[in-house]
């Protein structure tokens, strides 16, 4: 499994392709701090409720200076039909490979039913505009993340 992230680590730089075909790279914005959250799978129950709380709060989020990428496993068609479907306006990216979610920590043993397994734990990494992990959260609740992440940065809900 791969090493979790902590306060003050470099976020690992990608490039993935986003649900139109076009590559969307973290970078250190100036200015701009971004939250990049990891779901299983799109079109799902708890992947849609989560999508949705940030398609939601997008535009308060943007005013107080954070972007919002999703990363998953789904391949570029998929997370198009589910970004159409549920008018999701914030880059869905790719990561087929998962070699991001790993890089970040968000992929490894989970447990289902008694059944273990890899996969992608449900993770959300706040990188602040210098490039650097503010706030790392593993093995998140799709239902009212949102909510905690705004009380956990200190918006107002």
């Amino acid at each position: 499994m791969a090493e979790r992230l902590v306060t003050g680590d470099k976020a690992p730089a990608f490039t993935l392709q986003d649900s139109t075909g076009k590559g969307v790279s973290l970078a250190p914005r100036p200015g701009r701090s971004t939250i990049v959250y990891f779901y299983p799978a799109a079109s799902t129950p708890g992947c849609t409720k989560e999508a949705c709380d940030f398609r939601d709060s997008l535009s308060s989020l943007q005013a107080a200076g954070y972007d919002v990428l999703g990363i998953s496993p789904d391949p570029v068609e998929k997370l198009a039909k589910f970004a159409a479907h549920e008018s999701l306006t914030f880059p869905l990216l790719s990561d087929a490979d998962h070699a991001v979610a790993e890089a970040y920590g968000a992929w490894g043993e989970k447990k289902n039913y008694g059944k273990t397994y890899e996969g992608l734990i449900r993770s959300t990494i706040v990188v602040d505009p210098d490039g650097n992990v503010a706030l790392a959260q593993y093995n998140v609740r799709a239902t009212g993340h949102v909510a905690k992440l705004r009380r956990d940065l200190s918006l107002d809900s």
